[in-house]
């Protein structure tokens, strides 16, 4: 003989409120959008054939340079990072010819890796 129905009735009026009924102003959790953290896929445009003075969002900037929008975000807030950006309408925005020199500047300061056993002499590393 069952009595009652027990908690039942109140667990499954809370269960339907917590999933977002007209009372509750939550988003279920699957629901969320979440930034791609990832890597941009390579530009489809060619940076050498864009006027120097056009912008470039922080996605497309982030597709040239081959870095994810996520390292040029820890960059701004860096204010002397060589990459240059500024705001327009609360969004970072990239100029082509910013864009430029610091891929310049990366060609220039770039060394050829060393093996972790190269001596620099052309020595092989001794046993």
């Amino acid at each position: 003989m069952v009595r009652g129905g027990g908690m039942r009735g109140k667990d499954e009026k809370i269960g339907i409120e917590a999933f977002g009924s007209a009372g509750s102003s939550k988003i279920p959790r699957a629901n969320r959008r979440r930034k791609n953290r990832g890597m941009p896929p390579p530009a489809t445009f060619d940076i050498d054939t864009l006027p120097g003075s056009s912008n470039l969002t922080a996605f497309e900037a982030a597709a040239v340079i081959r870095r994810t929008p996520g390292a040029l975000e820890q960059w701004r807030r860096n204010p002397s990072h060589p990459l240059k950006w500024r705001y327009v309408d609360g969004r970072p925005l990239y100029r082509v010819d910013a864009v430029r020199d610091y891929l310049a500047k990366c060609d220039k300061t770039t060394k050829m890796p060393q093996p972790h056993n190269a001596h620099g002499d052309g020595r092989g590393a001794r046993p």
